[in-house]
């Protein structure tokens, strides 16, 4: 136990309560602890884990890079294989006008550079964006992301940002003239994988185009194949004026990136030069995790087999304790009732050799957001565990 015990001494912390669970190694869809026992993983590392854990594909895409160099410059100034790759295969598999992509670091810096794309493209200063929305913890994610709770102690943060109400149409009249942008996740995380109504984005889409402003959609948690499209927006009749992507996109590895048409993306190259920059956005061993993960999501089929997926987890989990699901293909909050109570079944689920986990916001839900390798027995396995947990408590 040195090593937990080193973890808690040397290590900030984000809670009071973390688990300290010591890790050996990942593979497939399983993490194997220090103790012995081996555990199968329904969260994904939170979603980032689109392919499982050290894919053999992701594996070889990151030696055979790291053999032939690691960072070189600071981004945009010298054309390297793997990030020009990425960025190719993105502009192939997404919708007009996406076309052009910026590499960061992380999903949260995508949302700061997308904020200041919008600003800069349409000269204006006022943010729409959502009550319990989450888009990350910098300043200018955070200034955005709708729970006080998470933001008071913070302030102040960026002016000119206002609130509605997801999936409220009588919120409309606020997105105005003076509107640079409104940034939503296209399926809400943290308050509980909330969905959008019918055909609440295409109105939405509309009011945006009214008063010129941007629609930017934060596909942070839904992209890469969760829901069953490459990103959830293809669902719902829209594309975004910008698209924010994270976590599932290097399969394991920090990544970011936010994606427009050329016009609106090359206002970050002048007036001023280096709008945006960053050092280590679109190194070659993340952009080679990133292709390969791409590469293999598109080709594998992995995507066509979510819906059905999705259905099995929601035939498997029926129980007088589950009040309702939320969610989207492998994207799934399982309501509880309480914090209380959802934390600890998710304690005993462990316990039992399964990992869940809990929504940011509404910790009576738990969280279900299982690599897309998931197999059905090990969907059936892991919801006999649930469901045993809650016959036990």
């Amino acid at each position: 136990m040195e090593m937990q015990k080193d973890f808690f001494i040397y290590q900030a912390q984000t809670t009071k309560f973390a688990a300290g669970f010591e890790v050996e190694k990942a593979e497939g869809n399983y993490i194997y602890g220090k103790d012995g026992r081996k555990y199968l993983d329904f969260v994904a590392g939170v979603s980032a884990n689109t392919l499982g854990h050290s894919h053999p594909k992701i594996v070889n895409a990151i030696k055979e890079q790291a053999e032939k160099y690691l960072h070189v410059m600071v981004y945009g100034e010298y054309a390297q294989e793997k990030p020009v790759a990425l960025c190719k295969l993105l502009a192939e598999a997404t919708p007009d006008p996406l076309e052009i992509t910026y590499l960061v670091n992380s999903g949260a810096e995508a949302i700061d550079g997308s904020l200041k794309l919008a600003k800069r493209y349409t000269g204006r200063e006022e943010i729409v964006s959502f009550k319990n929305s989450y888009h990350g913890n910098t300043h200018g994610a955070l200034s955005v992301s709708g729970n006080e709770t998470h933001k008071r102690e913070f302030r102040p943060l960026l002016p000119m940002v206002s609130f509605i109400e997801f999936n409220n149409e009588n919120d409309f009249d606020k997105i105005t003239e003076k509107t640079a942008c409104v940034i939503l996740e296209t399926i809400q995380g943290a308050a509980g994988f909330l969905v959008p109504n019918d055909d609440y984005l295409i109105k939405l889409k509309k009011r945006c185009e009214e008063v010129g402003a941007l629609l930017i959609l934060d596909e942070i948690q839904p992209g890469f194949g969760r829901t069953g499209k490459l990103f959830s927006f293809e669902h719902f009749g829209i594309v975004p004026d910008i698209l924010v992507m994270g976590k599932g996109m290097g399969g394991g590895v920090p990544v970011g990136a936010f994606m427009s048409s050329r016009e609106i993306m090359e206002k970050l190259a002048h007036s001023p030069k280096l709008g945006h920059i960053t050092t280590f956005g679109g190194n070659p061993l993340i952009a080679a995790s990133s292709y390969a993960t791409l590469k293999e999501v598109l080709e594998s089929g992995l995507m066509y087999e979510v819906e059905e997926k999705e259905k099995l987890y929601r035939e498997l989990l029926v129980h007088p304790k589950i009040k309702n699901i939320n969610g989207k293909g492998l994207m799934l909050a399982v309501n509880l009732g309480s914090p209380e109570y959802t934390l600890d079944v998710a304690k005993k689920c462990m316990d039992k050799g399964l990992i869940v986990f809990w929504q940011l916001y509404r910790n009576e839900y738990l969280r279900i957001s299982p690599p897309l390798t998931i197999s059905k027995e090990e969907i059936r396995e892991g919801c006999e565990i649930i469901l045993s947990v809650l016959h036990e408590n």
